[in-house]
């Protein structure tokens, strides 16, 4: 399994980014993938999953900001962050579980004026 995310950057409050995560290895519209981050000084924390059919879930602090479409033919995951905050600082990760937590490089967003 590999995950290969990309994407991050400088970005200013208000803002928006698109990360994107190639995934090979497994077949992917199988399983559910998701995005995680990790601000300095703070615990990794789920921010989105979407399921094999297209549902998905937002921790609070990004629903209504933050989507996250799934593209089989191209076995990418996005996570299309808007109205984007300081708070949202941290390095993202690609998250799939496969038997065991599989986790991306991670990507740096940085949220700053």
């Amino acid at each position: 399994v590999q995950l290969q995310a990309s994407g991050g950057g400088l970005v200013q409050p208000g803002g928006s980014l698109r990360l994107s995560c190639a995934a090979s290895g497994f077949i992917f519209d199988d399983y559910a993938i998701g995005w995680f981050r990790q601000a300095p000084g703070k615990e990794r924390e789920a921010v989105s999953y979407i399921s094999t059919g297209g549902g998905s879930a937002y921790v609070g602090s990004v629903r209504g900001r933050f989507t996250i479409p799934r593209d089989g033919a191209k076995n990418t995951v996005y996570l299309q962050m808007n109205r984007l905050k300081p708070e949202d600082t941290a390095v993202y990760y690609c998250w799939l579980y496969l038997y065991r937590n599989y986790w991306g490089q991670g990507t740096l967003v940085t949220v700053s004026s």
